[in-house]
């Protein structure tokens, strides 16, 4: 049976709510971390290598970074279809939109939070403005990221904003489909 490391009021929360929302048989562990503010500390019980969460092990296998999971998660547990598979429609759409949140959405939200800002970064993520720019793309074909179909990747994709809705741009469509979003992954948790 796979198992999940995570932590509370964290990262992993969105991983957990789609655990829930997949009906997966998945064994949920709790364990401690260090937090940005200095408290909380590394579990020696996270097998994560670095002490993060969220991360898998299913049996000999182990997945981290959230996108990873997701969907590994996805392809395993299908009857939800919360991830089209290999050969279904939206599939090249699923699988771009988990990849560009780990290697361009949150890179540039934690530039952005950092206050760091330089050529390069602009030359080789673009800038927020260009990343909200294909958000508000997506969302014009439908009411999620993949048209008519909700996804795990509107859950990833839309995790940072209900933490930091002051990130949010003024553009309606994306507040609505964050907002659509955390009524999906609050309901999984009641």
């Amino acid at each position: 049976m796979p198992t999940l490391y995570y932590s509370p009021q964290s990262r992993s929360d969105t991983v957990v709510a789609l655990v829930r929302m997949l009906s997966a048989d998945v064994d949920l562990r709790e364990v401690t971390i260090a937090r940005q503010d200095g408290s909380g500390q590394r579990d020696p019980a996270n097998p994560h290598p670095e002490g993060k969460v969220p991360y898998l092990t299913d049996g000999d296998d182990a997945v981290r970074e959230r996108g990873a999971i997701m969907l590994y998660l996805t392809d395993k547990y299908t009857a939800a279809g919360l991830g089209p598979l290999a050969g279904e429609p939206g599939r090249g759409a699923y699988l771009s939109w988990l990849s560009y949140y780990q290697g361009v959405i949150e890179p540039l939200i934690i530039l952005k939070w950092a206050n760091v800002s330089h050529p390069a970064i602009a030359a080789g993520l673009r800038d927020t403005d260009t990343m909200f720019a294909r958000l508000s793309d997506a969302l014009s074909k439908g009411p999620w990221l993949l048209g008519e179909r909700f996804s795990a990747a509107d859950m990833l994709v839309s995790s940072p904003f209900l933490w930091f809705s002051e990130m949010l741009p003024e553009d309606q469509a994306i507040k609505d489909w964050v907002k659509r979003c955390g009524e999906r992954m609050n309901d999984a948790a009641a």
